[in-house]
């Protein structure tokens, strides 16, 4: 709500975030570009974790277990599979 300060009149001011949602979205897709694939990021972001978990030591994995343990790291990010 604005006001006019010289009449006290409010004024109601409305946004309809709904639409604003929406074309920032398409100007996010848009800035992409048509070659961005969606499931290759998302395999190369799973191959990132998978090496960033790898050939950790016995007291490494031991604190990254216990991170997973907490919340701190969502499960499944380096798992059995972290000790590679």
């Amino acid at each position: 709500m604005t006001s006019d300060e010289s009449t006290g009149h409010l004024y109601a001011m409305e946004i309809d975030l709904t639409r604003e949602e929406a074309r920032r979205r398409a100007e996010v897709v848009a800035a992409l570009g048509e070659h961005w694939d969606p499931h290759a990021v998302f395999e190369g972001e799973q191959e990132a974790y998978r090496l960033l978990y790898s050939g950790l030591d016995e007291e490494q994995m031991a604190t990254y277990r216990k991170l997973v343990a907490a919340g701190v790291l969502p499960p499944g990010e380096g798992g059995d599979r972290a000790a590679d």
